[in-house]
């Protein structure tokens, strides 16, 4: 059995950002941190990875010019020094393409989008989507594979998103302004048992 590196130093409020870049490169899990909590995941398989490429290329030609969707970025949490989290998928302005930081403002997020990977569990689901509210991230789209579901979340409102729409896949993602189109869910692949 290979050995796992040890990673120095040790988790302690103050550090985690430290901690979560040093689990990320000795192990290659992705790595958050939600609520003073570490979360590592492990990279996405062949289908939550699919379902992320097929939705940024419908996202990619209809957005404005002055906007752009990215992978790999992640969000700070405003007053917690060490809390961010790295959405699957999310649409912000360009200029963040020309920046040195490496957290974009949960405020300069239009939508932050999560595909659930096939081990998640409801509880996890849920704190995610409401760090999102509580930082402030006007949309959610949390795109579920292992049922063919998807959700939109908007109108986040102390610490909660007011406004919830469900759908499944075949029916069209409405995303608000500033975005204004619909996504279509059709090719999206499910979970194999």
């Amino acid at each position: 059995m290979p050995s796992v590196p040890r990673i120095h130093p040790k988790p302690r409020p103050g550090n985690l950002r430290e901690v979560a870049e040093k689990i990320e490169e000795a192990t290659g899990l992705r790595v958050q941190i939600l609520g003073g909590k570490l979360v590592m995941s492990p990279t996405p398989r062949g289908k939550h990875a699919g379902v992320i490429h097929l939705l940024e290329g419908i996202i990619r030609p209809k957005l404005r010019t002055e906007l752009v969707a990215v992978e790999v970025s992640s969000i700070a949490m405003p007053d917690e020094a060490d809390d961010f989290v790295t959405p699957d998928l999310l649409v912000c302005p360009r200029d963040f393409l020309e920046s040195d930081d490496w957290l974009l403002d949960p405020r300069d997020v239009e939508v932050a989008v999560e595909v659930i990977s096939q081990s998640e569990k409801s509880r996890g689901i849920r704190d995610k989507a409401d760090w999102y509210a509580v930082a402030g991230v006007a949309v959610l789209l949390v795109i579920d594979p292992r049922k063919g579901t998807w959700a939109l979340h908007t109108r986040p409102d102390n610490g909660a998103y007011r406004d919830v729409l469900p759908g499944k896949y075949g029916e069209p993602v409405p995303l608000p302004e500033p975005l204004g189109f619909e996504v279509a869910t059709d090719g999206f692949p499910v979970y194999g048992s």
